[in-house]
């Protein structure tokens, strides 16, 4: 296994670098962030039933991207936190605050 500092290849046994982790995270939280203020500006944040369960929501995510910069920063990043094996590649940078690998969420759900 290569540490976070190393080039990513094409085997889906790789761990991505922490340059990529930090440049796919940022791009989710300021996507969040602009997601919920739009909803804030608005108005119609706690007027409307589905813009109050998607403020909810976007919240939610927000404290998964925070838990993943920590879990970046303790050389924990991209390993499922229930098999302990790699996450692919592939489903970090679709989903880059991912905890589990796609075999363990499937059992999860």
């Amino acid at each position: 296994m290569t540490s976070l500092d190393t080039e990513r290849s094409d085997s889906p046994h790789e761990r991505v670098s922490a340059h990529d982790a930090r440049q796919w995270l940022a791009r989710e939280r300021n996507a969040r962030l602009t997601q919920l203020d739009a909803i804030e500006q608005s108005g119609q944040k706690d007027a409307d039933e589905l813009m109050a369960a998607q403020t909810v929501s976007l919240r939610r995510v927000l404290k998964e991207i925070d838990h993943a910069e920590q879990r970046l920063e303790a050389g924990k990043y991209g390993v499922c936190e229930e098999c302990a094996r790699p996450v692919a590649p592939e489903r970090l940078e679709i989903l880059p605050y991912a905890r589990c690998c796609v075999s363990c969420q499937k059992k999860a759900v």
